[in-house]
C-alpha cells in the first residue's frame, strides 16, 4: 500500500519547515489549548444540569422527533436537518481522528470521548434550540440561521455576531474543506493508485453540480448517503467484532483500564487520555462550535425545542455509531500504536514499521491506515478499498454541509440579501480550496483545517453560555405542553423571548396565527 506523507499525529506534530508553516502550528496550539478543551467539557456539564439532564431524560422523545416531521416551502424535515448535520458532523475525524486519539492518549481516550458525547449532547440542544428561535428567512423565502444570527439577536452584539460569520466563512468555505478532499484523495491513492490530481478533478466537479443546485439539493443528497454510509459502517464493526468475539471482553477492560488506571499499561499518558478523549470528542461530533445550529435552523417545526432534541440525538449518533465502532474495530483487532506525545516514547507498536521520506522505517502513522490495517487483517485485501470508500463518503458530505454554513454565514453578512456575485464567488473559491487540498500536504490541512474551527468553539461556547436562557425556557415550555397533552406550539411573546421574528407573525385571515409549523403543519 503506498502512503502519501502522512502526520503522525495530525493535530499536534506538524512540520511545514517554513515560518508560515511554524506560524500556523503555533496558532493551532494556542487556539486548541487546554483552556479550550476544558471549556468545551465544563460548557457540557453545566447545561447538562441546568436541561437536568434532558439528553438522558429525552432519550425516547429524540428518537420519536428524529423520525417524523414535514418539510415546507421554507425549510427542511426534521430528519433532512438531521442528515444535513450528520453530514457536517460525521467526515474523516471519525476515522482517522479516532486513530490519532489512540495513537496519542491510549485506549482510555475512547472513554473520555464517550464522556464528551453524553454532556455534549446538551451543549447542542441549547445551541441548536437558539438557532430555531432566533432563524430568519432570506430573500429566497428559506429559513436561514446558526449562531451568527441567535448572538446578533439575542446578544444584541453585532460586532460579535459578524466575527463569527467571518470566522465561519473562512472555515468552512476555505480551511476545513481542504482537509476533506486531501483525505478522499490519500485513502483513493492508497486503494487504487489514482494520482491525487484525478481526484481532486472528480471531487470539484461533483460538488460543483450538488451547490449549485441549492440547498435543498443538498439536503435530499445528505438525506439519501449519511444514513447509508452510516448503516454500512456499523455493519462493518459488528462483523469484525463478532469475528473477534473473543477479544472484546479483553477490550472494553483495556478501555475503562486505560481511563482511570496511572499504573495500566499506559499509565503514562492518563491525563493524555483525558485530553485526546474530550478534543477528539469535540471534534468529530463538533458539540459547541457552533456548525450544526447552521443546519438545526433549516428545519421546518412547530416548536424549537424539537429540533433541539433531534440535534442532541445526532451527538450520539455521531458518537456512538460511527467513532465508536472506528474504535472498536482497531481495538478489537489490536492494529494500532501508542506513543507519548510529550517524550516521544513508544508505549505499543502493534503495526510493521514503514518507510518515511529518506526510507528509515518509522512506526506506521496514525490515521486511517490504522483502520485499513484492522479491517484488511480480517478481510484480506478489502480493508484498503472499503476504508477509501467510506472516506470518499463521510468527507464529501461533510464539505457539502460547509458550503451550506459558509453560505448562511454569507447571507447574514449581507443581511439576507446577499447579491448573486457573492454566492458565485464563494462557490468558486471553495471549489478551488477543495481542488487545492487534494493534492496539497496533510500538515497544511490539517493545521489550517484545526485552526478554522478552533476560533469558531471559542466564539460560540461563549455566545452560549451567555443567551443560553431562551433556550431554556423553551426546554419548560415544551415539556410543559407534552405533559398536558398537546403537539408543542411556539409563542415567544408569551415567554418572554423577544426578537424571536419570525416566530411572531401576524394573526392570517383563517384566525390561526402565521408561525412556522402552525399554520401550515406540525410535527
Amino acid at each position: 500500500m503506498q502512503h502519501r506523507h502522512m502526520p503522525f499525529f495530525a493535530d499536534s506534530e506538524l512540520r511545514w519547515g517554513t515560518s508560515v508553516g511554524e506560524l500556523v502550528k503555533y496558532l493551532d496550539g494556542l487556539i486548541w489549548s487546554p483552556a479550550l478543551i476544558y471549556l468545551c467539557l465544563g460548557a457540557g456539564l453545566y447545561f447538562s444540569i441546568r436541561t437536568r439532564f434532558m439528553q438522558i431524560r429525552g432519550f425516547m422523545e429524540m428518537v420519536r422527533l428524529t423520525t417524523s416531521g414535514q418539510k415546507s416551502a421554507a425549510g427542511v424535515s426534521s430528519f433532512q436537518a438531521l442528515a444535513m448535520s450528520l453530514s457536517g458532523r460525521i467526515g474523516v475525524g471519525n476515522i482517522a481522528g479516532i486513530a490519532t486519539a489512540i495513537a496519542a492518549g491510549g485506549p482510555g481516550s475512547i472513554f473520555w470521548m464517550w464522556v464528551m458525547a453524553l454532556l455534549g449532547a446538551s451543549t447542542s440542544y441549547i445551541e441548536c434550540t437558539l438557532a430555531q428561535i432566533y432563524k430568519q428567512k432570506d430573500d429566497h423565502g428559506l429559513y436561514r440561521g446558526g449562531p451568527a444570527y441567535y448572538i446578533d439577536k439575542a446578544m444584541g452584539q453585532r460586532w460579535y455576531a459578524i466575527a463569527f460569520a467571518i470566522s465561519t466563512i473562512v472555515g468552512t468555505g476555505l480551511l476545513l474543506p481542504t482537509v476533506q478532499s486531501y483525505e478522499i484523495a490519500n485513502s483513493v491513492m492508497n486503494a487504487w493508485n489514482i494520482p491525487a490530481w484525478i481526484s481532486a478533478v472528480a471531487v470539484v466537479a461533483i460538488l460543483g453540480a450538488i451547490i449549485f443546485g441549492g440547498v435543498r439539493r443538498i439536503a435530499t443528497f445528505a438525506e439519501i448517503v449519511v444514513p447509508f454510509m452510516a448503516v454500512g459502517y456499523m455493519i462493518m464493526a459488528i462483523v469484525i467484532m463478532v469475528i473477534n468475539a473473543d477479544r472484546v471482553p479483553g477490550m472494553f477492560t483495556l478501555i475503562l483500564d486505560n481511563a482511570f488506571n496511572p499504573n495500566a499499561a499506559f499509565g503514562a499518558i492518563l491525563g493524555l487520555a483525558i485530553q485526546w478523549g474530550v478534543k477528539r470528542g469535540i471534534y468529530a461530533n463538533e458539540a459547541g462550535q457552533g456548525t450544526g445550529p447552521h443546519s438545526a435552523a433549516a428545519a421546518e417545526v412547530s416548536h424549537p425545542a424539537k429540533q433541539g432534541y433531534v440535534q442532541a440525538f445526532s451527538i450520539y449518533f455521531d458518537t456512538a455509531i460511527i467513532c465508536t465502532s472506528t474504535a472498536f474495530i482497531i481495538l478489537c483487532t489490536g492494529k494500532y500504536n501508542v506513543i507519548n506525545p510529550n517524550t516521544g516514547e513508544l508505549l505499543a507498536e502493534n503495526l510493521p514499521r514503514v518507510a518515511d521520506a529518506t526510507g528509515a522505517l518509522v512506526p506506521a502513522p496514525a490515521g486511517s491506515g490504522y483502520t485499513q490495517a484492522a479491517i484488511e487483517s480480517v478481510f484480506a485485501g478489502f480493508g484498503a478499498s472499503f476504508v477509501a470508500l467510506a472516506i470518499l463518503f463521510f468527507a464529501f458530505t461533510t464539505i457539502v454541509a460547509y458550503y451550506y454554513m459558509a453560505e448562511t454565514n454569507l447571507e447574514f453578512v449581507a443581511r439576507n440579501k446577499a447579491p448573486a456575485w457573492s454566492i458565485l464567488l464563494l462557490k468558486l473559491l471553495m471549489m478551488a480550496s477543495v481542488g487545492f487540498g487534494a493534492v496539497w500536504n496533510a500538515e497544511g490541512v490539517w493545521s489550517l483545517g484545526s485552526v478554522g474551527v478552533g476560533i469558531m468553539a471559542w466564539l460560540n461556547i461563549i455566545a452560549i453560555l451567555i443567551v443560553q436562557k431562551p433556550a431554556l425556557i423553551a426546554l419548560r415550555d415544551y415539556e410543559a405542553q407534552k405533559k398536558a397533552g398537546l403537539d408543542p406550539t411556539f409563542d415567544p411573546h408569551k415567554l418572554g423571548i423577544a426578537n424571536a421574528d419570525l416566530w411572531t407573525k401576524p394573526v392570517s385571515s383563517s384566525g390561526l396565527d402565521a408561525v412556522p409549523g402552525t399554520a401550515r403543519q406540525t410535527l
